[in-house]
């Protein structure tokens, strides 16, 4: 099945038309997947035998004409419970927990007659960005096999670009879905916090983690979005507002529409072919008739060491649940309960998660606790009202991903400050609970370049309108790399 050729859309029509049943279209994925797997290594667990059970009820059934996801194969995240298909979070602690739920975007998705095809990999508990945490599996990025596809749901972006699947889940706590998606040059989007339940999300960090999809076009992502968004009771978290048709009004356009981009997310660090592929994006929104100012977003410069104090503070709390007694891995050959504790945790977590929950509870000790947590939660009040005073007057903002295309594997994993630099311009974004898009703008040797657009909470549909009209402007979406395409 060629997904370079065939986006949710024209699947679904082929679907309908009975041109293809959803058995054809599923063992055709999952041949593609045994091909590509190879080289990009993007699935942790491939579910042939359930898949194929989903496609056979969907095609018994009949596809629904009305609903796009009918019949169609997706990759899930391992951080996202399936009940009786392994989900490990990538980390030995997990390396054979088989859950007895799904979680609530699983059961949207199963309401919405899509399969399953399998759980792909990503940094263990989604800390790291570049999916060389992963307790299992090297992922590599589908446009050159030395370099990382990204992080932490690297492995849910390289399927989507390599042409494994048409459609993924990965979850986005500091730019996990953005960053991958712009190193591998696809269409990523984290939805404003709550607007998708985190119920059966296993968590990082409570306060910023929210699930969202990836795609290869603007209205295939918006489109699964509509699935998975809406308010759940099992999540306090999530939000009780209406949740619109982000396909609908799609093409508006954006005439008159107003655009900020911060002089702080093109300064020192960013890399000189980002910054010319982000004016030239400006130059095409300009064409398009909208009207683009320069802002300042003074306290995003903190936006890293708040999101590290923050996230790992909330890492700590989460992660205690395991301790090799209830599920997980237990260590062997213990003398007492404190063995048990300390040597299947120390067996059972890789580095970066103890690094970590190290720094998460130093930050919350009571020696500690206001010079760091406190400090740390006031700055991110001052991120938020930066972000309020540019949307008081702005639509979107604008911006570059990453600092830099796609990094050689093993170049930053042993500079842990380096690696956590690369996030810069996404972790603003998750501390103020804001909807943001990575999607392709660009390319520089041979490796793809990501454009960033905020918006407002709850006003994804705008960002969607501006990513469509810029998608449709350009040819940068229609690219294939050079797993499965001809680069």
């Amino acid at each position: 099945m060629n997904y370079f050729a065939n986006d949710l859309t024209s699947l679904h029509d082929l679907l309908v038309k009975k041109e293809i049943s959803a058995t054809d279209l599923t063992k055709e994925t999952l041949a593609t997947i045994k091909e590509r797997e190879q080289k990009v290594d993007a699935f942790l667990s491939v579910d042939e035998e359930g898949a194929l059970k989903q496609a056979a009820e969907v095609d018994e059934a009949g596809v629904d004409a009305t609903n796009v996801l009918s019949g169609i194969p997706l990759g899930i995240k391992d951080n996202i419970v399936t009940k009786g298909l392994k989900t490990t979070a990538a980390s030995k602690i997990l390396e054979n927990f088989d859950p007895i739920y799904d979680a609530t975007v699983i059961e949207k998705l199963k309401a919405a007659k899509a399969i399953t095809i399998g759980k792909t990999n990503m940094d263990e508990f989604a800390m790291g960005g570049s999916t060389e945490n992963s307790a299992f599996k090297l992922t590599k990025n589908a446009w050159d096999q030395t370099k990382v596809p990204g992080g932490s749901s690297g492995g849910s972006a390289a399927a989507v670009a390599s042409g494994e699947v048409v459609a993924s889940l990965g979850s986005d706590t500091g730019g996990s879905i953005r960053q991958p998606a712009s190193f591998n040059g696809i269409v990523g989007v984290k939805p404003t916090y709550g607007r998708v339940s985190r119920y059966g999300l296993i968590a990082f960090a409570s306060s910023l983690d929210q699930i969202g999809p990836f795609t290869r076009s603007v209205r295939d992502n918006a489109t699964l979005l509509n699935a998975i968004s809406g308010a759940d009771p099992r999540d306090f978290t999530s939000s009780k507002r209406e949740v619109p048709d982000f396909t609908q009004g799609i093409d508006g356009g954006v005439k008159g529409m107003r655009i900020a981009v911060p002089k702080e997310y093109l300064g020192e660090g960013v890399a000189a072919d980002i910054k010319k592929a982000v004016k030239n994006a400006i130059t095409v929104f300009e064409k398009l008739g909208a009207t683009v100012d320069e802002v300042s977003l003074p306290h995003s410069k903190y936006g890293v060491p708040v999101y590290y104090i923050i996230a790992s503070s909330e890492a700590s709390s989460n992660l205690q649940r395991f301790d090799g007694i209830r599920y997980g891995h237990r260590a062997q050959n213990v003398k007492n309960l404190e063995d048990v504790y300390v040597k299947s945790r120390s067996e059972g977590f890789g580095d970066e998660v103890k690094r970590r929950i190290m720094l998460g509870t130093f930050s919350l000790s009571a020696g500690t606790y206001d010079a760091f947590f406190k400090k740390a939660a006031q700055v991110r009040t001052l991120i938020c009202q930066d972000f309020a005073r540019v949307f008081a007057e702005y639509d979107l903002i604008l911006g570059p991903t990453t600092p830099t295309t796609a990094f050689g594997i093993g170049e930053d994993i042993k500079d842990p400050v380096t690696m956590y630099m690369n996030d810069i311009l996404t972790i603003p974004v998750n501390l103020a609970g804001l909807p943001g898009m990575s999607l392709p703008a660009g390319y520089s040797k041979g490796l793809p370049i990501g454009l960033q657009l905020i918006a407002n909470q709850f006003d994804e549909k705008t960002m969607y309108r501006a990513g469509y009209a810029f998608e449709q402007e350009t040819e940068f979406h229609k690219q294939a790399p050079t797993i499965g395409g001809q680069n």
